[in-house]
């Protein structure tokens, strides 16, 4: 077939109607991780008011909010942002796999692509690292991503 997917030089967002779906725990992390996606859109062709940004409590719950998006068919793809920092106890696992996992299901069960944005870090100090504003931050890959499989999907559809 000879299908392949753009390099993030050759991604364009034109036209993709697409979505955010953020955690508001750890606030300044993941609000570094939705400036880097909302900034790496628009410099591939989406004005930020086009992109909708949904906060959710936790990570655990952006895989019910981004099958829910999915699900209405109004939206090509969806970036799921968030962080989880290990603590003392084994709520840290737990979360990881879940919100893993619900995140891989609701992609597989609509069909929509959703990109993993989730930090999984030791410290704070980790997190941050991956959400500031230059070409490490995990929201500008997982934009990138998305736009990526949104754009694969459609030529393998066409």
């Amino acid at each position: 077939m000879g299908i392949t997917s753009e390099t993030s030089a050759d991604l364009n967002a034109q036209g993709l109607r697409l979505a955010v779906v953020a955690s508001r725990y750890n606030e300044e992390v993941c609000a570094g991780l939705v400036r880097g996606a909302i900034q790496e859109l628009e410099r591939l062709g989406l004005k930020p008011d086009q992109v909708p940004v949904y906060r959710v409590p936790g990570a655990f719950e952006l895989a019910f909010l981004a099958k829910t998006l999915a699900d209405t068919g109004k939206i090509d793809g969806v970036i799921c942002l968030g962080t989880v920092i290990r603590g003392e106890t084994a709520h840290f696992d737990y979360v990881c796999q879940g919100t893993t996992m619900g995140v891989q299901t609701a992609m597989l069960q609509t069909g929509v692509p959703m990109a993993f944005g989730v930090l999984t870090t030791d410290t704070l100090n980790q997190a941050l690292a991956r959400a500031g504003d230059d070409t490490q931050n995990k929201g500008l890959e997982a934009a990138q991503t998305v736009v990526s499989m949104v754009l694969l999907k459609k030529r393998i559809k066409t």
